[in-house]
Formats: C-alpha cells, sequence, structure tokens
C-alpha cells in the first residue's frame, strides 16, 4: 500500500482524544503525519505544530475541528491542495466542502479510524 501523507488537523496530546488515536494509527501504517494543532506537544514519534505549516504533496486532511473551528483554516486547507478530506464524526461541513470540490478536492464523511481498520485509506 502506498503511503499517503496526512495532514491531521486538531491534533492533540490528550490520549483520549480521536485526533490522538488517529496520528498513532496513521504512523502506524507508515503514513507520513503532519499534526496541526492549537498547542504543541508530541504523540509518539509525531511532533504537534502550532499555525499553518506549509506543506508539500499532501494526500489527505483529515478533519478533527468542528466547522465552526475550521473557518480560519480554509484558505490554508486549500493551499495544500490536498486530493482529499476526511471529515470525521463532528467536523462535516457543507461550506468546506463546497469550496473544496470547487477546486477539485475530492471529500468524504468518513472517520481515518475505520477506513484504516478496513484497508479503505
Amino acid at each position: 500500500m502506498a503511503s499517503k501523507k496526512t495532514v491531521v488537523l486538531g491534533a492533540s496530546a490528550n490520549p483520549s482524544r480521536y485526533s490522538n488515536i488517529a496520528i498513532n494509527r496513521l504512523s502506524a501504517y507508515r503514513h507520513p503525519v503532519v499534526a496541526v494543532g492549537l498547542r504543541e506537544g508530541k504523540v509518539g514519534d509525531v511532533e504537534i505544530v502550532k499555525g499553518q505549516p506549509e506543506e508539500e504533496n499532501v494526500d489527505t486532511i483529515t478533519l478533527y475541528l468542528n466547522s465552526k473551528n475550521q473557518k480560519q483554516y480554509y484558505d490554508y486547507i486549500l493551499s495544500l491542495r490536498p486530493k482529499r478530506i476526511i471529515f470525521n464524526p463532528g467536523a462535516e461541513n457543507d461550506e468546506l466542502e463546497e469550496l473544496a470540490h470547487q477546486n477539485g478536492i475530492k471529500t468524504m464523511e468518513a472517520c481515518t479510524l475505520v477506513m484504516l481498520s478496513t484497508g479503505q485509506y
């Protein structure tokens, strides 16, 4: 399986958060992970960075932010030119989905953890 560079938006160092579990699981499946959160920290070997780091060759952005907290990241998300955006449960956002489609980006309302465990990632 090809590795897919993934930006986890809404990353948390708290082990009980789904974003944290997703970072660990993505790393276990050997996908390069860029973790972006409100606070710096670490999940396994992955540093959580603040702000909007410039990245290239992003395959997937997986969202762990509610729609209200996504607004400040719209331009950033689109600037990364990902192949797809995964809206995890609680992150659904019609406005961002529409912007993504206008920019040729596929969107999915799905759970990254389920996709990984069922081989659909």
